[in-house]
């Protein structure tokens, strides 16, 4: 039996849905994807499934994409990460999974160690759990010049023991940590990380050119570059800096390039050149705070205040405080004022932070894969979000 408002069909087969189907094969204008419990089964032609099956098709649902990845974000709804609540946490989660963002990397930022430590603990079981697809920190070992939202009170140059200690409260679940290449330590401390099967992320950063390239593969262990850009010296032609080193190993595929898309943290005009240098290689991210989906007002980021006013998170002195937005709005700024194809655009967004952060099973709508996926209308505005072979309300 076929619904006409999900576009969804039920059997003894599993489930199928159909729509123009968007996925790192390419696309398929019309395509039918076969779900059996929390697994993707089959992607078809709508022509080829219907030689096999007697009953017609389920109706045409819409654009469908693969189920989001956001490598980075810190809340939502109110809710945060950065918490020893493992309830808040979950929540925060949800809020994610219900905007599309079905696989959510829980980002915790520069605090006192043991609170970190005991983060990391709490976020550990949602990710053991399968509510989060794992942790990323953010921090402490980042540069004072370059800090953002981060309590200068709090950053350190890299410490082995403290690092021991964070990846034994994440016990294997530690995806991605931040770190700038310019602190003393930090050759080490990216080894030590790398070793443990920890993507080592490069940000927050103040270095030259030749120093942050340096600390990116393949001389470096870094392979991911956190919210270029931002925390960063701006471009310039006779400084480029971290800006340009990140630019250069995305092209080169050394590396790959966070890209914060929600219209605040970078232009237009930037992002198109982002894509348009190394469009394999963009990752984009919300870097949301607990504010993402909530009302202008007063929030948090670990230990800071800050204050939303018209969207735009600043923590007091003015400095960026994260972002607001859903990475369903990043997709549509790409594609919308980036002028990104939509293939191109859905891969920033699903199968290039999944490969980023090394996550397997999710980020693509292909056999084996998990049964995520998100359906759009024409102005690529949610309709629904299927996670693990279910509907989320």
């Amino acid at each position: 039996m076929a619904d006409a408002a999900t576009g969804l069909a039920s059997g003894r087969r599993g489930l199928e849905l159909r729509g123009r189907v968007v996925t790192r094969a390419g696309v398929l204008e019309d395509g039918v994807i076969t779900v059996r419990g929390e697994r993707v089964a089959a992607v078809r032609p709508a022509t080829e499934w219907a030689t096999t099956h007697r009953e017609l098709p389920p109706v045409y649902a819409g654009t469908v994409v693969p189920g989001l990845v956001d490598i980075h974000t810190h809340g939502g709804f109110g809710y945060r990460f950065d918490t020893e609540d493992a309830t808040e946490a979950k929540e925060a989660a949800a809020f994610h999974h219900r905007r599309g963002s079905t696989s959510v990397l829980a980002s915790i930022v520069t605090a006192a160690p043991d609170t970190m430590v005991a983060q990391a603990a709490v976020l550990r079981r949602l990710a053991a759990d399968g509510v989060i697809a794992g942790v990323h920190i953010e921090g402490p070992f980042l540069s004072q010049t370059r800090c953002g939202a981060h309590d200068l009170g709090y950053l350190t140059d890299p410490d082995p023991e403290l690092i021991d200690r964070l990846l034994h409260a994440t016990d294997g679940q530690l995806r991605v940590m931040t770190l700038a290449p310019e602190r003393p330590g930090f050759d080490t401390a990216a080894k030590q990380l790398a070793d443990s099967g920890v993507v080592v992320a490069v940000g927050h950063s103040d270095s030259s050119f030749a120093r942050f390239r340096a600390a990116l593969s393949p001389q470096g262990c870094g392979t991911l570059v956190t919210h270029l850009a931002n925390g960063m010296p701006p471009l310039h032609h006779r400084a480029p800096g971290p800006v340009a080193a990140g630019l250069v190993a995305a092209a080169q595929r050394q590396a790959f390039v966070e890209v914060i898309g929600d219209g605040v943290h970078v232009d237009s005009g930037f992002g198109a050149l982002v894509f348009a240098t190394a469009p394999d290689r963009v990752v984009l991210v919300t870097d949301a705070t607990q504010a993402a989906g909530m009302p202008d007002g007063q929030y948090r980021l670990g230990p800071r205040p800050v204050t939303v006013t018209d969207g735009v998170a600043r923590v007091p002195g003015g400095s960026l405080a994260g972002g607001t937005a859903t990475l369903l709005h990043c997709l549509r700024w790409a594609v919308r004022d980036c002028g990104i194809p939509l293939y191109d655009a859905v891969a920033a967004v699903t199968s290039t932070p999944a490969d980023a952060a090394g996550l397997d099973d999710v980020g693509d709508l292909r056999p084996g894969m998990y049964a995520d996926a998100v359906v759009l209308d024409d102005q690529l505005g949610l309709r629904q979000v299927l996670r693990r072979g279910r509907w989320l309300a």
